[in-house]
């Protein structure tokens, strides 16, 4: 598909939102692009949104990453141990989209993201700090990090979106290290994705658009982060509650439709 000049500037700016967006509460932006592009390309395939989706999440992810490793905030230990516990997750999601009738599972999980996004709104105290946390319950932390993995993969979502709000309630990150450790391992997952896709030989129709979205998104990651200096943790919460309501609400739209 051709791609305009016109529609190239559209598709950076779109990626500077959604760098900055993702990058500032850890998330990647996926959750945002996926709907973003089902309604600026309503006749291309699921499949090849979700590759351009996914490609783009991990030029975010990495450039955010790297922002956030020189602010120091990046656990790398957990990180490494999270991402290794997720990729499995996410093999087994994806074998289990053939395995297990969707509609009802996707009404039951869309209802549980929108009631974690009111505990946040309710209850959401985050740590304020951006000091990495001693002592972590690795255990808890790899189960969660699988559990999240297999639920992203059999989904299609970003796994972030779910990762940072359970590591800063459960786990009791401050939220600034909750969303760099998350970009770090969305940077490794992303990525892994990116070159299956690849050699699959699914970004035949969508890597013009990929490249100008990530144009965006390498710039919007590094202002994602310089923002994160100036947002208070709450803030950052209040943000992934409202992606946890749009994602939701999302799942349960199209399981019902």
């Amino acid at each position: 598909m051709a791609t305009s000049p016109l529609t190239w500037l559209a598709l950076v700016l779109l990626g500077v939102v959604v760098g900055a967006f993702g990058t500032l509460i850890g998330a990647g932006g996926g959750f945002v692009l996926v709907p973003v592009l089902l309604l600026l390309y309503p006749q291309e395939s699921p499949k090849t949104i979700a590759t351009i989706s996914l490609a783009v999440v991990f030029i975010n992810a990495l450039s955010g990453t790297i922002a956030y490793a020189r602010l120091g905030r990046i656990d790398y230990r957990t990180g490494l141990l999270f991402s290794a516990a997720a990729t499995p997750g996410a093999i087994v999601g994806a074998l289990a989209t053939s395995l297990v009738r969707r509609g009802l599972f996707d009404v039951l999980f869309g209802v549980v993201l929108i009631l974690l996004a009111l505990y946040l709104l309710r209850f959401g105290r985050p740590t304020e700090g951006h000091t990495i946390p001693r002592s972590v319950n690795l255990k808890l932390g790899i189960v969660i990090s699988f559990g999240v993995g297999l639920v992203s993969s059999f989904l299609g979502i970003g796994g972030g979106i779910i990762h940072v709000p359970l590591m800063i309630q459960v786990l009791g990150y401050p939220a600034h290290i909750a969303t760099a450790t998350s970009h770090f391992i969305l940077a490794i997952t992303a990525f892994v994705g990116t070159v299956t896709h690849i050699a699959s030989g699914e970004f035949t129709e969508g890597w013009r658009r990929s490249i100008a979205l990530g144009i965006g998104v390498l710039g919007g990651a590094q202002i994602g982060a310089a923002l994160s200096q100036r947002v208070k943790s709450r803030w950052i919460v209040r943000s992934l509650a409202g992606g946890l309501l749009l994602v939701g609400l999302r799942v349960i739209f199209q399981a019902v439709r």
